[in-house]
């Protein structure tokens, strides 16, 4: 057994379990050691705000998440207002977008029953403040199995792990991650079949790095059966890019501000970009129509974003800058707007949604 090397400053008690796990079997994927930092990180904070790390748009304006719920009770009406349709959201945060989103289907005489996808005891607490009447799941397989489901995923794929595979004069290799010196390193692993490559991407320039999520592919696979077989709709919000290409976008985030994702693992949020292409191909043959991915500026836009900023800046004038700035962060091409892409799932039986045409 290989000894613990030494470091100047004490680690935290993941680090040593991480450093001794990989002193005793060597080094971990990337994806082992995303999943294991993150787990961490969401179950010991509240990440969000100015005090926290980031802010995502629910927390930005109340408009998204008003305008979302809108979305919904829409389709759910044109769906013909099936009984027992309960809103399903991965990732909650503290609460805001559902708690938005449920009062605007309030407004249009929709009551869905809330379940949430949370395993976080900090955050769950936060959400239970916003959310009376919430139901609480660990994975999507306990969430009632009759009745349609409207299911919400917003900046949730973002944060579900990643493996990297770099490539070599040899070809793709997966990057694993080793402790050195008394910190975490990327260095290269061992081999990936070609038939593992995504078509076209087989070749390996060397120094390039592909990301691919199978945590991503199984979950948008178990949403896609289930709407196939209860009925409902999906909406998948988050930053990424709409075709699978090369590039490396793992990135850290502390205190609003970019971080090292190979330091204090558990201590920062790690996050990849969304490779919605994946998701889409993911997706084909589950029984679902898929609409988007489309810039989220732009479904904002086609869903009533600028009346709905109008009519609260005419409720409270004095507002009205604050309302502005908050539409401009989530629309303009260089805030939220391109960078964020939005995309739908619908069954079968299901009316076509709004904002995609």
């Amino acid at each position: 057994m290989k000894a613990l090397p030494e470091r100047a400053s004490g680690p935290s008690l993941l680090e040593e379990q991480l450093a001794r796990l990989i002193a005793n079997y060597g080094p971990i994927s990337v994806a082992d050691y995303m999943a294991e930092a993150n787990a961490h990180y969401y179950a010991t904070r509240d990440p969000l705000g100015r005090a926290g790390d980031f802010i995502t748009a629910p927390e930005i304006s109340q408009m998204f998440g008003e305008l979302v719920g809108l979305w919904l009770a829409d389709l759910w009406e044109r769906a013909g207002s099936p009984a027992g349709t309960c809103y399903v959201e991965l990732g909650p945060g503290r609460g805001t977008l559902a708690a938005d989103a449920l009062r605007a289907m309030r407004s249009a005489g929709f009551e869905p029953n809330p379940e949430l996808i949370e395993t976080s005891p900090v955050l769950r607490q936060a959400q239970a403040a916003r959310i009376p009447g919430a139901h609480w799941h660990d994975q999507l397989d306990s969430i009632p199995h009759e009745g349609p489901l409207l299911i919400v995923a917003n900046e949730f794929f973002d944060a579900l792990p990643v493996r990297q595979l770099i490539g070599t004069p040899e070809g793709w290799r997966e990057r694993k991650v080793d402790y050195r010196g008394g910190r975490f390193v990327p260095v290269a692993g061992p081999p990936i079949a070609a038939s593992a490559i995504p078509d076209g991407l087989r070749e390996a320039p060397t120094g390039a790095v592909l990301e691919v999520s199978p945590a991503s592919i199984a979950i948008a696979q178990g949403i896609a059966h289930r709407l196939a077989v209860q009925g409902g709709a999906a909406l998948i919000i988050d930053y990424g890019h709409a075709r699978t290409g090369i590039g490396e976008t793992l990135q850290a985030v502390h205190g609003h501000a970019y971080a090292d994702p190979w330091s204090q693992p558990g201590e920062r949020d790690l996050t990849a970009h969304v490779d919605f292409g994946a998701l889409a191909a993911a997706v084909e043959g589950e029984g679902v129509r898929r609409f988007g991915p489309v810039d989220q500026g732009r479904w904002l836009a086609a869903i009533g974003v600028d009346a709905r900023a109008a009519s609260l800046a005419r409720h409270a004038p004095d507002r009205a800058e604050e309302i502005a700035t908050a539409r401009h962060r989530l629309t303009a091409p260089d805030q939220m707007g391109s960078l964020f892409k939005v995309m739908a799932l619908v069954a079968p039986d299901w009316p076509e949604p709004v904002g995609f045409a």
